[in-house]
Formats: C-alpha cells, sequence, structure tokens
C-alpha cells in the first residue's frame, strides 16, 4: 500500500528510468521551471515578431506589401513547425529530448541574429538585386521560427505531464497549469511589445536581438535546471502509423461487405482497446473506414497473430473519425488567425503613419499590439471569475459555454475587429494632412484580444475531441491553424496589388499608405469574416462529437 502512494499512477518515470515518486518529482516545483521557460522562449520570440515589419521596411528597405506578406510567411511557418516537433516527441524522442533539440537550434540562431541582422549590405557579384544580408536574415528567421514552434508543443504538453491524471488533486492542477500558462505567454509578450520593441526602435536592433537571445538562453537553462525533478512519459505507437493502417486495411477491404450487425466489427478486450487510452465506440457516417475493421481471420483470440494492416479494432477506426470529423471546424478557424495576423503587418503599418506621439514621448507603432495583451491579461480571470457563471446560469453546463461556442464568439468578435480598424483608417484618410491620431487604433486591438481569449476554445475543443493517443499532435494541429491562417493572409497581401493596381492607380496597400485605401481591404476582411461565421455555424451544428465507453 506504501508503495502505491508513494509512486505515481499514470505510469510515468524519473530521469533515471525509475517509477517517478509522487513527493520528489513533478507537480508545481518541476512545473514552474516550465512555466519560466516558456515565458523566456516567448518573450524572445514575441520580440521579434512584434516589430519584424518595421525591421523589414527600415533596414532592409522592403515595401509594405513585401513586408505584410514576408512577416505573414515567416509567422505561419513559426505555426506550422509544432507539428514536426510533436511527431517527433510523440514517436521516437520523447517531449524531454525533442524540446530540448530544438531549443538548442533556438539558442544557436538567436545568438547569430544580432550579427546577421546589423552586418554590412554586401551585395552578391552575380546581381546587384539579391543581398547577401537580405538572404542570411531570412535564412535565421525561419531557423528561429523552427527552433521556436518545434519546441512549443513539447514542454506545453512535457508541463502537463507532470500531475498525474489518475489523482484527482494533481488532476485539478493540470487545468490551473493551462491557465498559467496562457497568462505567462502574454505577460512575455507585455514586456517584448513595450520595453523591448521601444529598444529596438531607439537604441538599435543590435541591442534588441541581443536581449532576445539572453532570454533565450535564460529560458533553455531553466528547463535543463529542473531534469532531476521532471516526470518521463514513455513513448508509444506513433500515431501516424495507427491513422494509416486504418486507411490501408480500408482500401484492402474496400470490396467487402459489412456485416449488418456492426457490433460484429473487430475490437479488442477492453483493457486493450487503445494504447493507454480509451475504448471509443462506433458511430453511423463514414462507413469506408469501418471496412478496416471487418474480421478477416478465426483467430481473433491474440492480437500479436494480427496484421494491423489488414485489420485494425473499431476504437482504431473511430480515431480516424474524429480527425476526419475535425477538419472542417478546423477549416473554418483559419480566417481567424488571417485577421489576427493583421496585428502584426497591417495593424503597425497603419500606425506608422498616425500621430504617435504621447506629450514628448513617442510610443513605437508595434507597441500598441500590448493593447492585445493587456486585455487578454484582464480578461482572463474576468471570464474565469465572471462570465463563466453568468453563462452557467443561462446553459446549465459547468464550463458556461462549449468549446464550439467560444470558438462561434471569437469570430463575431474578430470580424467586429475588422469593422473597427476599417472605420479608424476611413477617418484617418480624411485628416491624412494631421496624420491622425494612433489612439483611435484601441478598439481594433481590443477586440483582436477579446477574440483571442474565445478562441482558446480552438485549444479546448481539440484536445477534448482527440483521440486519448493522439492529444499533442492534435494540439499542435491546433497551433498550425494559426499557419495556415498566416499563409493565406500572405496569400491574400500578394493579390490585393494584382487587383487593385489596375490603370495606374497607387491601389489598396501602396507605400504612402496615404495615397491607398487600406480601409477597403479591412472591409473586405470583415465580409470574408462574415461569411466564414456562417460557414462555422453550419459545421458546429452539424458536428458529431465522439463516443468514449
Amino acid at each position: 500500500m506504501q508503495n502505491t502512494i508513494e509512486y505515481t499512477g499514470d505510469g510515468s518515470v524519473c530521469i533515471s528510468g525509475h517509477p517517478a515518486s509522487k513527493k520528489y518529482t513533478g507537480n508545481w516545483k518541476a512545473c514552474s521551471l516550465n512555466l519560466v521557460c516558456l515565458f523566456c522562449l516567448y518573450l524572445a520570440f514575441s520580440s521579434i515578431t512584434k516589430n519584424l515589419v518595421s525591421y523589414l521596411t527600415k533596414v532592409l528597405h522592403e515595401t509594405n506589401v513585401d513586408a505584410a506578406r514576408n512577416v505573414s510567411t515567416w509567422h505561419g511557418t513559426s505555426y506550422l513547425a509544432p507539428l514536426v516537433g510533436a511527431f517527433l516527441a510523440d514517436s521516437y524522442l520523447g517531449k524531454y529530448w525533442a524540446a530540448l533539440i530544438f531549443c538548442t537550434v533556438f539558442i544557436i540562431v538567436s545568438e547569430a541574429l544580432p550579427l546577421i541582422s546589423t552586418g554590412p549590405h554586401v551585395r552578391l557579384a552575380w546581381t546587384d538585386m539579391v543581398s547577401c544580408q537580405y538572404i542570411i536574415v531570412f535564412v535565421g528567421l525561419y531557423m528561429v521560427a523552427i527552433g521556436y514552434g518545434a519546441q512549443n508543443p513539447c514542454i506545453t504538453s512535457f508541463g502537463a505531464d507532470q500531475f498525474d491524471h489518475t489523482d484527482e488533486e494533481e488532476r485539478n492542477r493540470k487545468s490551473s497549469f493551462f491557465n498559467w500558462r496562457y497568462f505567462t505567454l502574454n505577460a512575455g509578450s507585455l514586456i517584448s511589445g513595450t520595453i523591448i520593441v521601444w529598444v529596438q526602435d531607439y537604441q538599435g536592433w543590435l541591442w534588441g536581438f541581443s536581449i532576445a537571445a539572453l532570454f533565450v538562453v535564460a529560458g533553455a537553462c531553466t528547463f535543463l535546471l529542473g531534469s532531476t525533478v521532471y516526470r518521463f512519459q514513455k513513448i508509444g505507437a506513433s500515431p501516424v502509423a495507427r491513422v494509416c493502417q486504418v486507411v490501408v486495411a480500408a482500401t484492402r477491404n474496400f470490396n467487402k461487405d459489412l456485416p449488418c450487425d456492426l457490433s460484429l466489427l473487430y475490437e479488442l478486450p477492453e483493457q486493450g482497446s487503445s494504447i493507454d487510452g480509451r475504448k471509443l465506440e462506433h458511430t453511423t457516417g463514414l462507413e469506408f473506414f469501418d471496412k478496416a475493421a471487418i474480421v478477416i481471420t478465426s483467430d481473433c483470440e491474440s492480437a500479436i497473430l494480427l496484421n494491423t494492416w489488414r485489420m485494425c479494432t473499431v476504437t482504431q477506426v473511430e480515431e480516424v473519425k474524429i480527425l476526419i470529423r475535425m477538419l472542417p471546424i478546423w477549416a473554418t478557424m483559419v480566417l481567424f488567425s488571417t485577421v489576427m495576423e493583421q496585428m502584426f503587418s497591417t495593424f503597425v503599418e497603419q500606425g506608422m503613419v498616425m500621430d504617435k506621439r504621447i506629450g514628448s514621448f513617442e510610443i513605437p507603432a508595434a507597441s500598441f499590439q500590448s493593447v492585445d495583451v493587456i486585455t487578454i491579461l484582464v480578461l482572463v480571470p474576468v471570464y474565469e471569475r465572471i462570465l463563466v457563471p453568468v453563462f452557467r446560469r443561462f446553459t446549465g453546463m459547468e464550463n458556461g459555454v462549449t468549446p464550439l461556442q467560444r470558438m462561434g464568439i471569437s469570430l463575431f468578435l474578430s470580424m467586429l475587429s475588422m469593422v473597427s480598424a476599417a472605420l479608424v483608417e476611413s477617418n484617418r484618410l480624411q485628416i491624412a494632412h494631421v496624420k491622425g491620431l494612433v489612439h483611435r487604433e484601441g478598439p481594433q486591438y481590443f477586440l483582436i484580444g477579446a477574440a483571442e481569449v474565445f478562441s482558446i476554445g480552438l485549444q479546448e475543443f481539440f484536445y477534448e475531441e482527440s483521440p486519448d493517443d493522439m492529444k499533442s499532435i492534435c494540439l499542435a494541429f491546433s497551433l498550425a491553424n494559426y499557419s495556415a491562417g498566416n499563409y493565406l493572409s500572405s496569400f491574400i497581401i500578394s493579390l490585393v496589388p494584382v487587383f487593385t493596381t489596375r490603370g495606374g492607380n497607387p491601389g489598396w496597400i501602396p507605400d504612402n499608405l496615404n495615397e491607398g485605401h487600406l480601409d477597403r481591404f479591412y472591409w473586405m476582411m470583415a465580409a470574408l469574416s462574415f461569411l466564414n461565421l456562417l460557414a462555422f455555424m453550419f459545421c458546429a451544428i452539424n458536428y458529431k462529437s465522439k463516443k468514449a465507453s
């Protein structure tokens, strides 16, 4: 009985491979180091993100369109990299070693970035149009995106692993970890968007990037410091292989008929339904994949003898169905990420042509992104303490609203943000000769921040609905939504000059925004957001949730 209490019940081990002690490993003493690491890494990353458009236009002399497009593409890559990190962590390396490897990449590149970003503008011999510095800077930036993005799901899920899900008290603390994680990231974002962005604009990019590099080193060292008190989960089977097995088995059984009694489809006994997971009940729809569970041998007593590429369990089939059913929800949230991306590109360019002075102090245009961060820091506790109880009174649900409802609210608020930005820009163009006041951008940043608070429902939805053995990679897939949104933003911004500069017109987003119509771009995004909201509502109403026994 003493051993049962002394060690964790989730099968986790310490760094030496022995069962993890509940007293000496994990919990908040390990998780606090994880949060400090997340704070440092995100502060460094966001200090580059928030002012990158300014660096590209002022130092590399890019046009507004090129800078906005490049920022969107780069930002998108940083949210695509988590898929790589999550796959390697869940299938081969483990979360701890995957996090250390990609943190090392982040350290090396961040240390080199201050030098290559401020180096001499030497032109290559074969052409006057391409710069050595230009190429090296972008290679460095994309390595930063890969290093930070790939470690993101590894460190986050590794932090959640420090709490034993078989212990009710620790399970409740795990929920608090995600709340503190979100708060910590935005605290780092606030510091980077105010202090470090100011250093970059007025003390030089060398100082700004050097400070970011120091925080990367501090974060990685903090993470490494807790190695002896961490809990480690054993590596399971590859989730990608499980999905491929269902597709291959269903294809092989394409010509076979499903049994009239679907309970005859193959399933393992209760305890071995899936790797460390629960059994999933059969659901109607997507019958093609059910063919993967057609019994093709009479010898089903020994699972070892079965060829999993010819016959899969019902649970394994339902895992694939879940992933497919989540895709439309994921797709309708892409435009939300596209709207969010405007905060790092067109919002900054809009602020750069406004009067940024408050008294004798001039605020960098990128620092106004702090309105978004402050909104999140304030609204997260307001949502937990005030809005959830209010929603609960009307809905009767413990969490107030469902994750899908939260996502719907976030889409509506993001649409209002585009409307606000369009109105501000229309008014600014009317008084362009006095440049306007930058504080008028406040409402659009506030609405984006409020939308972001409700958009947490996206991660909540993917965590609750994903198969038990695919939680890490599904969370990474939800982060890839931001990547798709950034790439879509880059694509849209690339098309704008193609269709708006005909007949000698300067277009909607020229280098001199006083000669353009950025407001029309915002109105277009608002219209697209409205149509996307209708599509989301249709998908949400018709979504079929998973059934776990």
